[in-house]
């Protein structure tokens, strides 16, 4: 366990409490690329070839949001030849995204009009 959070590509604070873990979980769901990424392997899986060219992105940025989706559980992996093909780690990330849809429909211009959150 200590290698394996002494390569993390992250350092956790002494004694993280709950809200400051989950706060972390959520702003992985907080960039536009790698939720397009969680959306696209919900439907089927995808290689990083593929979500480069369906997100129009270029492939080393597209693989640093795949270690971080990886990482922090998001996505599984599963190699085929050289390629390595991803996909949710778990169906209620889906849900998890979709239910953050239907409350947005519900609160949409206020989302747009927040301040507070873009200065983050």
């Amino acid at each position: 366990m200590e290698a394996t959070i002494a390569n993390a590509p992250f350092r956790l604070p002494v004694a993280p409490i709950e809200a400051d873990l989950l706060a972390k979980y959520f702003r992985v769901l907080g960039d536009r690329t790698r939720l397009r990424i969680l959306e696209l392997v919900a439907e089927r899986e995808r290689s990083v070839t593929d979500l480069a060219r369906e997100l129009g992105e270029a492939q080393p940025k597209v693989s640093n949001h795949l270690k971080c989706l990886w990482w922090c559980g998001f996505v599984l992996t599963r190699r085929e030849h050289r390629t390595i093909y991803y996909r949710l780690a778990d169906e209620r990330v889906a849900d998890m995204i979709h239910l953050g849809g239907a409350l947005l429909h519900e609160n949409a211009e206020h989302v747009a009009a927040c301040g507070v959150v873009d200065r983050a």
